[in-house]
């Protein structure tokens, strides 16, 4: 699968998003191993602590079907669905994803004008914390 492709689809999730308090509205596409892509967009609350971005709920997903090793995700969002900007994942689906997939692990950002910025985890979470520090 592209990398266009997959933007396409973090677009269609972005659609799905539950964001009536803040109306920033985020789609997340995470292509498994298998080849199999999961979905997720985020959803918020009024309490704010039990709302879950995009990338999380993909993620969760993927683990629930029992998908544990991962390709790239694609991940794109903006104010009321309108995608002027480059959405990178926040610090904690930075973590989410140190916890499956390597540093060479392929995130993928996408604006309204298509244009594609691309990362490795390890350039956007370096010096991170592992499961292999643990041990």
């Amino acid at each position: 699968m592209t990398k266009e492709e997959l933007v396409a689809l973090a677009r269609q999730a972005a659609q799905n998003a539950y964001a009536p308090y803040s109306g920033f509205r985020v789609g997340a596409a995470l292509l498994g191993a298998s080849g199999k892509v999961y979905l997720g967009c985020n959803v918020e609350n009024a309490a704010f602590t039990p709302s879950i971005c995009a990338e999380r709920t993909a993620f969760s997903r993927a683990v629930s079907d029992g998908e544990r090793a991962f390709q790239a995700i694609a991940i794109v969002g903006g104010k009321e669905g309108v995608l002027q900007d480059f959405c990178p994942p926040c610090g904690v689906c930075r973590q989410v994803m140190a916890e499956f997939c390597p540093g060479t692990f392929a995130i993928h950002l996408g604006r309204e004008d298509g244009k594609i910025s691309s990362f490795t985890l390890e350039e956007l979470l370096p010096q991170r914390f592992g499961g292999e520090n643990l041990r």
